[in-house]
């Protein structure tokens, strides 16, 4: 399974042809099933529009706006996916948080763009995998599809509706804001020197 030519720089100019994500074939924890939108998205037009008129997006559409974004997400047709995080999403973020990322015109770029893929990754791409896919922004974005009770996870969050086509983008819904690093595999912890090294077989 294999997605080519993603962005990879902040500009959302350059493409290149990599590898998607491998197959995790080793069992993972169940985790809770995938929570219902608020109220379900209607696509109207395009990507932006369809944000707009749901009206379940406006901090995010603020920062698109506020970023000078739009004009990419209404002109790039059927290439992009965006995992567009929800009012109730964006609620959950600490307030002063959100307070300095919309001051800071550079931050919210990167973070508008990490939430942007430059190829259309529908679920089924995802179910079954696990592994970490370019975002606009110039890092990755972790995908799991690995859930056995079916839930989409994308850097932690949780798809809510998925494969909603626009006219410019695939629009993939999701619970939380997407913050690199979350949903990454963790590190093995070191092993305990005392507990592991083999007796001394002359003691």
């Amino acid at each position: 399974m294999s997605l080519t030519r993603f962005l990879t720089a902040a500009a959302v100019a350059a493409l290149i042809a990599t590898p998607a994500f491998a197959q995790d074939q080793a069992a993972t924890a169940a985790s809770p099933p995938a929570a219902a939108a608020a109220k379900p998205v209607v696509v109207n037009g395009d990507l932006v529009d369809t944000l707009k008129l749901s009206g379940q997006f406006t901090t995010f559409v603020k920062g698109i706006d506020a970023t000078n974004l739009a004009g990419l997400l209404k002109s790039n047709q059927y290439h992009l996916t965006v995992f567009a995080p929800t009012d109730a999403a964006f609620a959950e973020m600490p307030a002063d948080k959100l307070a300095a990322l919309q001051s800071d015109k550079t931050a919210m770029q990167h973070f508008i763009l990490h939430h942007i893929v430059n190829a259309p990754i529908p679920s089924s791409k995802i179910k079954g995998a696990k592994g970490p896919v370019p975002s606009a922004a110039g890092d990755t974005i972790m995908l799991d599809g690995s859930d056995e009770g079916g839930a989409l996870k994308v850097d932690g969050a949780t798809i809510v509706q998925p494969d909603l086509q626009t006219s410019t983008a695939l629009l993939q819904v999701v619970d939380h804001v997407l913050v690199h690093g979350e949903g990454a595999p963790a590190e093995p912890a070191a092993a305990d020197a005392s507990t592991t090294a083999p007796a001394n077989p002359g003691a």
